[in-house]
């Protein structure tokens, strides 16, 4: 499966991966999971939102054990941010089967669409649409860096745009969801642990601020002159490290927009879109607060117009105790010690479901702690060592 996968939306030069919403890369993972649903003799379905799911039982029995994950990247992402679970997903129902285990409950591997938001910079809108935390008219205004709107993109990839909102039926059907994700941090690998159990989301969100100026020539506008907004960004990027310094928390500037963007060409537009997250709401408050505060001063003292504009937020995800509890009890079967409980400053689908069902998270170990990046890993041992925990999971979830 994994060397299926490996070759779909890879870019020859950065060795990344771009696998956007509704493009082709996008439309070629949806044929490989359903590929690997009708293998296995699962029903397959492909709900209003563009979202997968794969049936081992009746659909609308209800309390059902789901699992998954997705198959999307962001720009120039890793094999491993989404796939693994996905991947981990079949493997672990292959497990099942290997082992006769008798199915009591309904079980589904899931592939939600659109989880990282490369394309239109919002995340999860799958699960966002699902769980009734995205409005379609906001998901309808959705547009790309080339003008494409959400519809128009569904469109063209062969999916109904005007079909898509809430789905509060589907999820009436999961009695718990358990999403299997590699680690975005080293946490696993400094306690020396092939596998962990999520504990809650961080808080996080994104915030576009715009820095208008003035445009003119670069060489032949003198300094005093200039209505520079590259200044104030340059600074508010400085800005921003030093607050999340300060607060233990992380803030990241990852993205501009330069106009007229020339070379020879003083900008009359920077946008830059932040990226904050904390342990909490109130660090995460104090650390966006100290840099717009920061930007304003830049802006006014270079005499620049500053807009900022929240365009997405996600409020910390204390993930269910009892499920989560669960989990730590059926995987200490096979191990010498509890595994460790850890949180992420990384969104998922699991943390937006977690205001409408159970939810859970299993992580596996991560050396080198990179992720979003083509360097991202993980050691097959630790990836088979995944499949066997969640394996485990959903045995004892769905088999008793």
């Amino acid at each position: 499966m994994w060397a299926e996968l490996l070759p779909i939306g890879r870019d020859p030069d950065s060795h990344g991966y771009r696998r956007y919403a509704w493009t082709r890369a996008d439309t070629d993972c949806r044929a490989w999971f359903k590929a690997q649903a009708d293998t296995r003799g699962l029903t397959y379905e492909l709900d209003r939102n563009g979202n997968q799911w794969a049936w081992l039982g009746d659909p609308a029995a209800g309390d059902a054990v789901v699992t998954g994950s997705h198959l999307d990247s962001v720009p120039d992402g890793g094999a491993f941010d989404g796939p693994l679970g996905v991947v981990s997903s079949f493997a672990a129902l292959d497990e099942l089967r290997a082992r006769e285990a008798q199915v009591t409950r309904p079980l589904a591997i899931v592939n939600f669409g659109d989880e990282e938001g490369a394309r239109f910079g919002l995340a999860c809108v799958g699960s966002r649409l699902t769980a009734g935390q995205l409005t379609v008219e906001a998901a309808h205004r959705l547009t790309d860096g080339d003008g494409v709107t959400l519809p128009r993109a569904m469109e063209a990839a062969g999916y109904d745009p005007y079909g898509i909102g809430p789905d509060p039926e589907r999820l009436a059907r999961i009695g718990a969801f358990v999403e299997l994700h590699v680690e975005q941090g080293r946490a696993l690998d400094l306690t020396g642990d092939p596998v962990g159990i999520a504990s809650a989301i961080w808080p996080h969100g994104r915030w576009r601020f715009d820095f208008r100026g003035e445009a003119n020539h670069a060489g032949t506008t003198r300094l005093v002159d200039r209505r520079d907004p590259m200044l104030s960004y340059a600074e508010t990027v400085l800005a921003a490290r030093r607050e999340a310094e300060l607060a233990g928390a992380v803030a990241t500037f990852g993205k501009i927009s330069v106009e007229p963007n020339g070379v020879n060409a003083i900008p009359s537009l920077v946008r830059g879109w932040l990226d904050s997250r904390a342990a909490d709401q109130s660090t995460l408050d104090t650390v966006v607060t100290g840099i717009e505060k920061a930007a304003r001063e830049y802006a006014e003292r270079h005499g620049i117009d500053l807009d900022v504009v929240r365009e997405s937020f996600t409020p910390v995800v204390e993930f269910e105790d009892a499920l989560r509890d669960e989990l730590g009890k059926i995987l200490a079967t096979r191990t010498e010690r509890p595994l460790p409980v850890l949180g992420t400053g990384a969104g998922h689908d699991a943390g937006i479901l977690s205001g409408s069902i159970p939810t859970a998270m299993l992580f596996v170990r991560n050396p080198t702690g990179v992720s979003h990046s083509p360097a991202e890993f993980a050691a097959e041992d630790d990836c088979l060592a995944g499949v066997t925990a969640l394996a485990d999971v959903l045995e004892g979830l769905a088999c008793r």
